[in-house]
């Protein structure tokens, strides 16, 4: 049996008749009779009894019937669920960030990939950047958003952004009206800075050190929105990077920090895993949203720090 002849079947019995089937199919009524015929000899028992010109289905035909529209279901359902994938109705994605974009850039581009898909669903858990770095290499999850270093093995970035760092501290602070602060100024102030496994511990480090300032440490912490919370208390001055002391509002004041400290991230992947239509997807509303936003970094080639 084939497919054309199944069909035949499928229409005689759906619409009582051999002339409707052969409307319903584009064909004439002796190809319906010979499809159905041609059936039977492959089947090896009677579908159709042709009694006074008409087609009277058979008890058998009634039982085979069941079967081929279950067979049928199982099709439509297979085209169903093909079109969920290609409209990207039917997808589960999961992706890590470091917290600095949890708060604000990426609920904005789940909510763009939301509007545009309905039914996409997304698992998003905040990490540090080592750990996300981790999840990557074990194929826990399909894309990071974090800090990595140079000549990081079996990962692909596919995007990179730079932000430069700020000092924040309590808004009543004799430094908050500043338009800049170097080492210099912050020389006998007490400093909150990111955990020295940071990135941003080495450029302070280094930018403290060409000034020659020891820089007065009174708690390190990561990450950088714990530090905002205890510069929000007046323990001290947090260099961080711009995005995070956001969320506090008037609670804390930034003030740019000369010489520039970068403080880059970059969207990852494993390198041995295609990006799927919807990764694609998520990487290009990433892109959108941070272009929107001068605030949010700028799009860099220098890809890990």
């Amino acid at each position: 049996m084939n497919q054309k002849q199944i069909n035949a079947f499928r229409m005689v019995m759906r619409y009582g008749s051999i002339t409707a089937a052969a409307n319903a199919l584009n064909v004439s009524q002796p190809a319906v009779s010979r499809l159905v015929a041609d059936l039977e000899r492959s089947v090896g028992f009677p579908l159709l009894l042709r009694l006074g010109g008409k087609a009277q289905p058979t008890p058998e035909a009634h039982d085979f019937f069941q079967e081929v529209e279950r067979m049928f279901y199982g099709l439509d359902r297979l085209t169903s669920v093909a079109e969920q994938i290609r409209d990207l109705k039917r997808v589960s994605f999961k992706v890590a960030s470091m917290p600095m974009v949890s708060f604000e850039i990426l609920p904005r581009v789940i909510r763009r990939l939301s509007d545009a898909s309905r039914g996409f669903s997304i698992n998003h858990d905040v990490h540090t950047s080592p750990r996300i770095l981790d999840l990557l290499a074990s194929h826990q999850i399909d894309l990071g958003i974090g800090q990595c270093y140079s000549n990081t093995p079996n990962l692909d970035v596919l995007a990179a952004f730079r932000t430069d760092c700020v000092c924040v501290m309590a808004p009543d602070h004799p430094l908050a009206t500043r338009s800049a602060l170097r080492p210099q100024d912050l020389k006998d102030e007490p400093l909150i800075a990111l955990s020295y496994r940071t990135v941003t511990w080495s450029y302070m480090s280094q930018k403290f050190a060409e000034a020659g300032i020891a820089p007065k440490i009174v708690s390190e912490t990561r990450p950088s929105y714990a530090a905002c919370g205890l510069a929000a208390q007046g323990i001290g001055i947090a260099i961080v990077d711009p995005i995070s002391p956001g969320i506090f509002g008037a609670a804390v004041a930034a003030v740019p920090f000369e010489p520039k400290i970068p403080f880059d991230f970059q969207v990852l992947k494993p390198s041995d895993v295609p990006l799927s239509r919807v990764g694609e997807r998520f990487v290009s509303e990433f892109v959108a949203t941070i272009k929107a936003r001068t605030d949010y970094g700028i799009t860099i080639h220098n890809i890990c720090a």
